[in-house]
């Protein structure tokens, strides 16, 4: 049996500077375990910034001013303590990743250069031109592989394992091999990022995104937190969802409708293009429904009058991306864009070392939710979460198998990874992944998206129960071993109908409009009934239980959101 001091689940930013913190006392083995190779994890896809008050741009900013910020972008349902203790030590991690050779752009006088994002009042966006989450990430990986971490690449996590109250390890499979393993870890780091390809084709996600560390942690009877806060970033390619970064608007693109109207002004005529994501977002939708959209449902991001050599310098992904999947030219052309599922507010329940109730195990990133982001996330912040809350989970795992004994493993530890691919591959069945996986995204774009009501939410948590009905009787054709990318699908097929389930009943029940969440019935936040938390558990019959925590506020008091 293999055996770690500190195993961490996912290789995205969250996971990697979790692993290189978990390693800093060198008697310490530590493992990442990740489905994919580190290098093509979703963090890789991050374009336009990670926030830091560095005040480089602007001399004003300050961490508070970043604090109010994410606050009020929030719409008030971020932890205010939470959310200050990432904006304070945002500078702190920004440097270290400097030190460590991160290649941000830079100033005339070599300071790191910042950009303009939405919903922030001051220029604190620091960039590597349209790739900083490609250089964080090889940063992150160099420095773990200096630092001696080990890669388990290529394999899938199973289920979580512990005894009620500490954590024993995980079942994974060796992707390659197709072989069963039990891993022995006094800690275990859950950092496997958002779930955004549960709405399948709509979303910006890699196809890998579909929620693995969350569904273990539910199916572990921990805690999902906000799960019904799923963002749509405005600006996705029409055809594909890919991202089209903010900074693209940061550096100055227009939204035009297919009139040729720069319509943010009738929204928010302060803010324009750079109005929180939740709200530029929503007058995308509202423009399309009310007949000014393209024929497909389009509107369109405009940086023609950038120029060539600036959209070469700081947006060259962005034209490649466009060229590549639209056909489209953003130096001579406006870009067809849609909104696009996007960013996962909600997550596993976690303090602010990214520890759950259970001892040793940890959720760090997308995965986690410490409430910083709230009912909607600000551009910036999520790359920063990453780095502040993988930081710290590692360091926090690292005092804490540093001083544990390994806890004895039950002889029987693997039988529910048995159990779980012995019914996915066992006997016969007309149901196909590929129908369940495109009926569950069509209906939660349709019924749980941008906009919802009672009576689509209804229809989403019925139709949730049908198709996981169908996914019982799912049973995989390819029984081979080796790369079995169908038995890979269908285990992730799974977990995202789980978390809908979580996504669904949580949007049904929350009776207000707010931040990402907007409900068509009812179009006021309301602050004295739904200025709480949502926290989902599993029921025995695998139906999602709610229950809700107050937020906590320490400075600013809830006020109406103007940009």
């Amino acid at each position: 049996m293999l055996t770690y001091d500190v195993l961490i689940v996912g290789s995205g930013g969250a996971g990697l500077y979790a692993a290189l913190k978990s390693r800093m006392e060198e008697d310490l083995h530590v493992a990442v375990l990740t489905k994919v190779y580190p290098t093509r994890s979703h963090t890789g896809a991050a374009q336009g910034g990670v926030n830091a008050a560095l005040a480089n741009k602007d001399r004003t900013d300050t961490w508070e001013d970043h604090w109010f910020d994410t606050v009020k972008g929030s719409d008030y349902l971020a932890d205010q303590d939470a959310a200050e203790l990432m904006c304070r030590e945002a500078p702190q991690v920004i440097r270290e990743m400097e030190h460590w050779g991160c290649p941000f752009d830079r100033t005339k006088e070599g300071k790191i250069a910042q950009r303009p994002f939405g919903g922030a009042s001051k220029i604190r966006a620091c960039y590597a031109a349209d790739k900083i989450g490609h250089v964080m990430l090889h940063t992150l990986y160099e420095q773990g592989l200096r630092h001696g971490v080990n890669y388990f690449n290529e394999w899938q996590t199973l289920s979580l394992l512990h005894d009620g109250q500490r954590c024993l390890g995980v079942n994974a499979l060796d992707i390659r091999s197709g072989k069963l393993h039990t891993i022995q870890a006094k800690a275990v780091i859950l950092a496997t990022g958002g779930y955004g390809r549960i709405f399948w084709t709509r979303t910006s996600n890699a196809y890998g995104n579909t929620g693995d560390g969350a569904a273990l942690a539910y199916r572990a009877g921990l805690a999902l937190k906000d799960m019904e806060f799923v963002q749509f970033h405005p600006t996705g390619l029409r055809r594909t969802g890919i991202l089209m970064t903010e900074g693209a608007r940061g550096e100055g693109g227009y939204l035009l409708n297919a009139l040729g109207e720069r319509f943010m002004s009738n929204y928010a005529p302060e803010k324009m293009e750079l109005g929180p994501r939740d709200l530029v977002s929503r007058a995308i939708e509202t423009e399309v429904r009310e007949g000014r959209g393209g024929s497909d449902g389009e509107v369109f991001l405009d940086i023609t009058h950038l120029g060539k050599e600036r959209i070469a310098k700081r947006l060259p992904q962005i034209r490649q991306l466009c060229i590549d999947f639209e056909g489209v030219d953003p130096v001579l052309e406006p870009i067809p864009i849609k909104p696009t599922a996007h960013y996962s507010m909600g997550g596993i329940h976690t303090d602010f070392n990214g520890l759950t109730p259970i001892e040793g195990i940890y959720a760090a990133g997308e995965a986690g939710c410490v409430s910083v982001h709230g009912a909607n996330r600000l551009g910036g912040n999520s790359l920063l979460d990453i780095l502040v809350f993988g930081r710290r989970a590692g360091v926090h795992a690292l005092e804490y198998a540093r001083h544990t004994e390994f806890k004895p493993m039950p002889k029987e530890a693997l039988a529910p990874a048995e159990t779980c691919i012995k019914a996915l591959t066992d006997g016969d069945s007309k149901e196909t992944i590929a129908d369940i996986r495109k009926d569950m995204g069509d209906l939660m774009a349709e019924k749980a998206g941008i906009y919802r009501d009672a009576a689509g939410l209804t229809q989403a948590v019925a139709g949730l129960v049908e198709l996981k009905a169908r996914y019982k009787r799912l049973k995989i054709k390819d029984k081979s071993n080796i790369f079995n990318t169908e038995l890979g699908a269908a285990l992730e097929l799974g977990n995202m109908l789980d978390l809908a389930q979580v996504i669904a009943q949580g949007a049904l029940e929350r009776a207000e409009s707010r931040g990402a969440h907007y409900r068509e019935d009812f179009t006021k936040r309301d602050d004295k009934e739904w200025l709480k938390h949502t926290l989902a558990t599993r029921n025995s019959d695998e139906t999602p239980k709610l229950h809700f925590e107050p937020v906590t506020i320490t400075r600013f008091q809830p006020e109406a959101r103007t940009y």
